[in-house]
């Protein structure tokens, strides 16, 4: 029986012991015993395999894993590489994926295609996402008083206000807190959005347009702006500080927040603290993101200086700030159909307005 014969000699090698030499299978017909436990064994085998194979799945599902999209600067960049800051999370022994992105509507497209679970964007991205069916919820927020984000145009370019780039070409990143900004910048110099030729470009290629000279202006934020101000000759036209003072948001896919509600609001309160951490750490925060992105020290320091700190559940007025936004996009014409805000607002429950305000 040499099927049986190959069964008596592996077994012994597979359980890391060598039996005895007179146990071993020198006749034809092995012991009842031994038969059974051969054939036996396969099968146990392959229930630890397949046990094995679902425990990762199976601590996922109980929310154990967490993918979260970032960007250059802010507090999740703190957060990624200070993990002692998270406190909660690490209570949770939940294990963190860090994902890059240059932007809010591309870390929002991988959100709602179930790459990542979590991250941050400014105002715009998440109006838009959920313009067009996004599955994503907004889980908390960050004052932004618009010190952080800017209109630029070259030092010798012939224009002193915002009105003097009327039928000009402005590039900025569709969907981002920059097109926000330049909606109300034009509004406040008394342009419409028609009356300039927007120019949509991600961040990386917009700054090759504009040192090119093939746009006339750029709105963008910090680090990029910082970056900008440092590398050329530039002149700030405006910021979004008394135009488009708004909020960033952090925003998870709808999913991980319904099965896991007490994880995000462990990483809200998380990102609260890491926020005051940074806050009163400016030099340290300054160092850590330019270690992360390699963007030069100054630079994050001046990206740092114009930061904001606070991380909070949203509120009503948050969401009525937001929607407001959302309203403007929808009467320009720049998104499909009405978005209603409230409808993606998660709060944990027990959560109350007064409660999630920023200390």
């Amino acid at each position: 029986m040499p099927t049986l014969d190959f069964l008596c000699v592996e077994l012994p090698a597979m359980m890391h012991e060598r039996a005895p030499a007179d146990e071993r299978c020198a006749a034809a017909e092995p012991a009842p015993r031994s038969l059974l436990f051969a054939i036996l064994l396969p099968l146990l085998l392959s229930l630890l395999v397949i046990a094995a194979a679902r425990a990762p799945a199976h601590a996922e599902e109980n929310g154990q894993h967490l993918r979260i999209g970032y960007q250059k600067s802010g507090t999740l960049a703190v957060l990624r590489q200070k993990p002692e800051l998270a406190a909660r999370l690490a209570r949770r022994a939940v294990v963190i994926d860090w994902v890059e992105f240059q932007s809010g509507p591309p870390l929002l497209e991988a959100l709602n295609a179930g790459s990542i679970d979590f991250g941050y964007t400014g105002d715009a991205p998440p109006i838009f996402a959920q313009a067009a069916g996004a599955r994503l919820v907004y889980v908390g927020y960050l004052p932004n008083p618009g010190r952080n984000l800017a209109l630029l145009v070259q030092q010798r370019a012939p224009f002193a206000s915002v009105k003097d780039l009327k039928g000009k070409r402005i590039a900025f990143t569709k969907g981002s807190s920059a097109h926000n900004f330049v909606v109300k910048a034009l509004a406040a110099a008394g342009l419409r959005y028609d009356q300039i030729v927007p120019v949509y470009l991600q961040p990386a290629d917009a700054a090759a347009a504009f040192g090119a000279g093939s746009v006339d202006a750029w709105a963008i934020w910090d680090p990029f702006y910082a970056e900008t101000e440092r590398a050329e000759k530039v002149r700030v036209l405006a910021t979004a500080a008394g135009v488009a003072p708004s909020n960033s948001f952090f925003l998870a896919s709808r999913t991980y927040a319904e099965h896991h509600p007490e994880i995000i609001a462990d990483l809200i309160r998380d990102l609260d603290d890491a926020s005051h951490w940074s806050q009163s750490h400016p030099d340290a925060v300054a160092e850590i993101i330019a270690a992360l992105t390699h963007v030069d020290l100054e630079t994050e320091r001046a990206t740092v200086a114009r930061s904001s700190y606070g991380v909070a559940f949203l509120t009503p007025k948050v969401i009525a700030q937001q929607q407001a936004i959302a309203d403007t996009f929808r009467a320009l014409g720049l998104i499909p159909a009405p978005v209603e805000v409230a409808k993606a607002v998660w709060t944990p429950p027990g959560v109350t307005a007064a409660a999630a305000t920023p200390r």
